[in-house]
């Protein structure tokens, strides 16, 4: 437990009244189903890039990605670039193509929705099987924002994590439950702009600490010097293609991630995704470089060392090392506000999969606005229970549980999207075969560990490229024999 801890408390209460009071604000907005999932399709263009990439950025960004920093040194950066990257492409080549499509087709509100519109299946196993694979794998990134705000709570007020995380995990399920895209866009806007300004003044303060560029080199390089090279791991050994694929590869996964592809389906006016590219863009560089910067200078400035999964807590320490109560509090708040922007965002998509593509789609096809409303909401408990089961271990690592949910969407949906968008000649039997080789692709992959080297690469690269060789071929030969 940090000393001070009850101002810190007091400032968490304040910040949790907020949001619970904006979710209360949009309950009263929220009429049906399309309210519910998409805000009825209102939102401008800051809120849309703003809330687009704060449901990206979890907690990993303020944990994880600080912790494999401050564990791996300059290596992570390959992982920086690769994200950057994929978050421009994202933005440019899928945005406002989706956004328009899920219109034009009969105003499609998830991505199963979308895909069985675009390809005309009456047998609706592509909406099945798309909504499936939402379930799982958003009950285990869900479970990983659990994780980060159950090690928050321990880590501040020496509370059992098990108990920390129930905390966590209800304030996120009650205004999630209540409030829907509205509340959740809504308070995106302010933990955006919260993990913004907590990432910046944390890595300022770190990088001044540490005595500047010269004294962060030379403190890594007591400490160890092959941290400052991205060319190698922390033990000197090279990292290889494999390594910096595994590592850039991640830029991979935005392309089919459906709580950042449901903000896009979300605005206004697709003329507008410009400009909410352009605010995106700036937001999401500035705030990984920080938080590259943060667990660098960790190394250096705190006055504890850190292990293993403890390595995801050197923003917590930083923060509390660095200013009073109230900053501290703040700055700790922004973790809170990533993990509930992020996990609000999948249990909502998580809670539309179940109320529109399996409660409507199987049993209930003339199910009333306010039966399907209510129904989604009672999915976003269940899938909440699962998601905090599956968070009960504290030793799991928030970054590796997402590092799989992520992988497990970018090579289901990722390609299925592009090629939808671009290829209009792509048909039901290709999306379906890439939805199902890339999702199974990512879950079997990781099986084969330890064996050949190949199987060290993450499982992302070949789920991406076996889920698009599945859609080219399938599409052909389907085409061919008709």
């Amino acid at each position: 437990m940090v000393e001070n801890a009850n101002t810190i408390i007091g400032t968490f209460i304040v910040y949790l009244a907020i949001i619970l009071l904006m979710a209360y604000v949009a309950y009263r907005r929220t009429a049906n189903l399309s309210d519910f999932i998409l805000g009825g399709r209102s939102l401008n263009s800051w809120v849309t890039a703003l809330a687009a990439q704060a449901s990206d950025m979890s907690g990993w960004l303020l944990m994880g990605l600080p912790g494999l920093a401050y564990l791996a040194g300059l290596e992570a950066i390959w992982m920086v670039a690769g994200l950057l990257v994929g978050t421009y492409l994202n933005w440019k080549l899928v945005a406002q193509r989706l956004r328009e499509a899920t219109e034009r087709l009969g105003d499609a509100l998830t991505l199963p929705d979308y895909f069985e519109r675009r390809f005309n299946d009456h047998t609706r196993m592509l909406r099945l099987i798309a909504g499936a694979f939402v379930l799982f794998f958003f009950a285990l990134y869900t479970s990983s924002g659990f994780v980060a705000a159950g090690k928050l709570f321990e880590a501040l007020f020496g509370i059992p994590y098990l108990w920390a995380m129930l905390l966590g995990g209800g304030s996120i399920v009650a205004y999630t439950f209540f409030g829907g895209f509205l509340a959740i866009s809504w308070a995106d806007v302010m933990q955006g702009s919260l993990m913004f300004f907590a990432l910046i003044i944390v890595a300022a303060m770190g990088f001044y600490t540490v005595g500047g560029s010269a004294g962060l080199a030379d403190t890594v390089n007591l400490l160890n010097a092959e941290l400052l090279d991205p060319f190698t791991n922390s033990s000197g050994a090279a990292l290889g293609w494999i390594g910096i694929a595994s590592l850039a590869g991640w830029g991979l996964g935005y392309f089919g991630q459906p709580h950042i592809l449901a903000r896009f389906m979300a605005i206004r006016d697709s003329e507008n995704m410009g400009a909410a590219r352009r605010i995106a863009m700036v937001w999401q560089t500035t705030v990984l470089l920080a938080a590259l910067l943060i667990g660098i200078t960790g190394l250096g400035v705190l006055d504890r060392s850190l292990s293993g999964a403890d390595a995801e807590k050197v923003f917590i320490f930083m923060s509390v090392q660095f200013f009073p109560p109230v900053i501290a509090g703040i700055c700790l708040s922004a973790i809170l506000a990533a993990v509930m922007s992020t996990a609000s965002a999948q249990l909502l998509v998580s809670s539309s999969a179940f109320a529109e593509d399996f409660y409507k789609g199987l049993f209930r096809k003339d199910a009333t606005r306010t039966e399907l409303l209510w129904t989604g909401r009672l999915a976003v408990l269940g899938v909440a229970l699962i998601a905090l089961w599956l968070a009960r271990d504290p030793e799991s690592r928030v970054l590796e549980l997402v590092a799989w949910a992520w992988a497990g969407f970018g090579a289901a949906f990722g390609p299925t999207v592009i090629l939808s968008l671009y290829w209009r000649a792509m048909n039901r039997a290709g999306a379906l075969a890439g939805v199902v080789v890339g999702g199974l692709t990512t879950i079997i992959w990781p099986m084969f560990r330890g064996g050949a080297e190949i199987f060290d690469l993450y499982e992302l690269v070949p789920g991406f490229v076996f889920s698009t060789l599945a859609i080219i071929i399938a599409t052909r030969l389907s085409r061919s024999s008709a």
